[in-house]
């Protein structure tokens, strides 16, 4: 019976194929990946005083100068708004920035109060820059560049002649410097020498 046993564990032995132990792979040296050269950025071209000088220039460029550049001097000193008296609209700029004197007053301001665009507004203010009426100043507000509108030439008050009697003399013409009616000695313009200064001076 031990035999037997015996034979049996050899034919199972002889069946089942022995586990060979296969033959470890041979470690290959790891190459160590050198790290990939940069490529190397081109330098960036330094800007030249000049080069900087126009970038700030066109940073800085106004809608007018703008304008300026697109239209012809004939374009700007013929301009027109279509219905519109462009006579009685400059006496009326005229009379707003006289109040306002040497302060001048911004642009945008102006045109709101004429009920003007912004784009009819600076080709309006470049025609009267260039009729020498007004003088644009370049300001930097709330981080823009816009302009301030300045009286250049003052429209003449009348209110200095006004009811003076020279206007309605009767005896204008008989009027003169050495003659026996003159306005060395007229009883009219005294009285309205005198009625003009007891005037309460005017508040600003």
């Amino acid at each position: 019976m031990t035999k037997k046993k015996d034979k049996l564990s050899e034919d199972v032995a002889k069946k089942t194929p022995s586990k060979e132990k296969k033959p470890a792979k041979k470690e290959v040296p790891s190459k160590e990946k050198k790290p990939a050269k940069k490529e190397a950025l081109p330098k960036e071209k330094k800007l030249t005083k000049k080069e900087l000088e126009e970038i700030k220039k066109e940073a800085e460029k106004t809608l007018e100068e703008e304008l300026e550049e697109q239209l012809t001097d004939e374009e700007i000193e013929n301009f027109q708004i279509e219905k519109v008296d462009m006579e009685r609209l400059t006496n009326k700029i005229c009379d707003v920035l006289a109040e306002r004197e040497s302060e001048g007053m911004f642009q945008s301001e102006l045109w709101k109060k004429l009920k003007l665009t912004s784009r009819d507004g600076s080709r309006l203010a470049l025609k009267l820059e260039r009729m020498g009426t007004i003088y644009r100043e370049k300001i930097l507000d709330k981080g823009r560049w816009t302009y301030k509108l300045i009286l250049k030439k003052t429209p003449i008050s009348t209110l200095s002649i006004e009811n003076a009697p020279c206007l309605v003399c009767p005896v204008e013409q008989k009027c003169s410097l050495e003659g026996e009616i003159s306005p060395r000695n007229c009883q009219f313009i005294e009285d309205w020498v005198l009625a003009d200064m007891k005037k309460p001076a005017k508040v600003k």
